[in-house]
């Protein structure tokens, strides 16, 4: 489940296939120091740390999109700059990302703004290999950029209980009244004796979510729901959420 926030894709780079080819599926070797990235408006950028655990070395593709994750980086139009965009990274050495708020588009400031962070890891052929059936694979990861006015009520840590959750005709409406982008792991309730769970999703300041449940008309109360969201730090906080 922690894979749905911090997402990777496999893309196919390279393909020259005889009849019956063999494929060679090497692991995703570049890791992110963190699941996501606070921009606090205060800061005049903030850094990412990336490291090569592959054995080889890989080129390194890194942009900023609005959420869309199948636009191409050249038609993209985000309000920072990232360096370097391109890089190459050595086995077990290490890259780090800057990333600068130009303000252009301004973001509002009486809440926050999400956006994604890409990291497109490329691995370098290898010498000597000539079959031509050979099938390489780009890595691709995204992690969520939090940009984070000054002054706003509340704060980020708190956010997740002050989620407003309600029953109604079967279904379970979830408020965020908070600036701050909420994103919810899973969901828990129990009824007819019987735990049950599914997956919540990222909810953005003053929006909301429904979600159906089986049998959830049976839920009477909210002490019979829990839910956990993701803090700052990419940990899994679990709340009730009758606590407020």
């Amino acid at each position: 489940m922690l894979m749905r926030h911090y997402a990777r894709k496999a893309a196919v780079i390279c393909f020259i296939g005889a009849t019956l080819g063999w494929v060679n599926y090497a692991s995703a070797g570049v890791v992110i120091g963190s699941t996501r990235v606070i921009y606090r408006e205060s800061k005049d950028e903030v850094t990412v740390k990336m490291t090569n655990n592959n054995p080889s070395p890989v080129l390194v593709q890194s942009w900023i999109d609005k959420g869309d994750e199948n636009i191409s980086p050249e038609k993209l139009s985000v309000p920072f700059v990232l360096t370097p965009p391109i890089n190459r990274m050595d086995p077990g050495k290490g890259q780090t990302l800057r990333i600068t708020y130009i303000g252009t588009p301004a973001l509002p400031t009486d809440k926050e703004s999400v956006y994604w962070l890409n990291v497109l890891e490329v691995p370098a052929k290898q010498k000597g290999v000539q079959d031509k059936s050979r099938l390489n694979i780009a890595f691709r990861t995204r992690i969520k950029i939090f940009y984070r006015p000054d002054g706003l009520a509340g704060n980020a840590n708190s956010a997740p209980k002050d989620l407003v959750w309600k029953i109604r005709d079967g279904s379970l409406l979830v408020i965020n009244p908070t600036p701050y982008n909420v994103t919810l792991g899973m969901i828990y309730y129990k009824n007819s004796g019987k735990n049950h769970e599914m997956e919540g999703d990222m909810i953005i300041p003053g929006g909301t979510q429904t979600y159906k449940f089986k049998d959830i008309s049976g839920v009477s109360n909210l002490s019979q729901l829990s839910y956990t969201a993701i803090n700052d730090y990419g940990a899994f906080v679990k709340y009730n959420a009758n606590d407020h």
